[in-house]
């Protein structure tokens, strides 16, 4: 005590009877003190639990499965330090994200105000089918507009996707080419893989599938202005900065792939 009074140059007790007591200054440092001990508590609480709890990361289905799965043996190698829980989920995502960390999901702008974003990628998407469709060889010639009045595979989950990429292309859907529909982005590949149809999906989901042969993208990709995003709570996770550029990294490497 008696440093810091010859320190700050000012007494920091005073006597009062047979005790002490502050001094104006005195009860100034310990308002100060007692604020940052109290902040460097919560700080080491924080990382504490960052370092022993996992990160929840949300993610639809489809790129749960079709993306980041195949991935995540080469995630973990790149984040030896870092426990992913993967929960699946469909649906928007709430502004809150509830029991989540973070939620890795293809969305546009605006995103909630209470989200930290960071953005991966820039959203392309565009047709592919099988080798194995019936009329593969005579399709796969043709310029994009053929797909106006050929049989097209639908997803529920998105809709949008076929008069999307049809505006980008300055073409006009005919409704008569609409096939069946599927629930999830996942199903609606699996069937194109199965030579059930012609599909449209984001080229990262299927950049593997065309380099195996399962797939093939005669028409090309066309962007969307939709990003891959990373989004958390805002805060001061750490890990979420790493993760995101894991994912970046990865969304970079199978776009080169493709």
């Amino acid at each position: 005590m008696r440093a810091l009074e010859d320190a700050l140059g000012r007494p920091l007790f005073e006597r009062e009877g047979r005790g002490l007591r502050l001094t104006p200054a005195g009860e100034n440092l310990r308002d100060a003190a007692g604020g940052a001990f109290a902040e460097l508590a919560r700080s080491w609480e924080r990382l504490r639990r960052n370092a022993e709890a996992p990160l929840v990361l949300g993610c639809p289905g489809s790129l749960l499965a079709r993306w980041v799965i195949p991935r995540l043996e080469k995630l973990q190698r790149q984040m030896p330090e870092l426990k992913l829980h993967l929960a699946a989920h469909e649906g928007e995502f709430a502004p809150a994200l509830p029991g989540l960390d973070a939620a890795l999901m293809i969305d546009a702008p605006p995103w909630p105000a209470d989200w930290d974003v960071q953005v991966l990628a820039p959203e392309r998407i565009g047709p592919v089918l099988s080798p194995r469709h019936p009329d593969f060889a005579r399709l796969s010639a043709l310029p994009p507009d053929a797909l106006a009045s050929a049989p097209r595979l639908q997803v529920a989950s998105r809709p949008q996707a076929w008069p999307q990429w049809a505006g980008a292309r300055g073409l006009t859907l005919d409704h008569a080419g609409d096939g069946p529909s599927f629930e999830h982005l996942y199903y609606l590949l699996e069937a194109a893989i199965a030579g059930l149809g012609v599909a449209i999906a984001p080229a990262q989901l299927v950049a593997e599938d065309i380099a195996a042969g399962r797939l093939a993208a005669p028409w090309g990709f066309t962007a969307t202005g939709g990003q891959w995003l990373l989004a958390a709570p805002r805060g001061e996770d750490r890990r979420i900065a790493l993760l995101g550029a894991c994912l970046a990294g990865e969304l970079a490497d199978t776009e080169a792939a493709r």
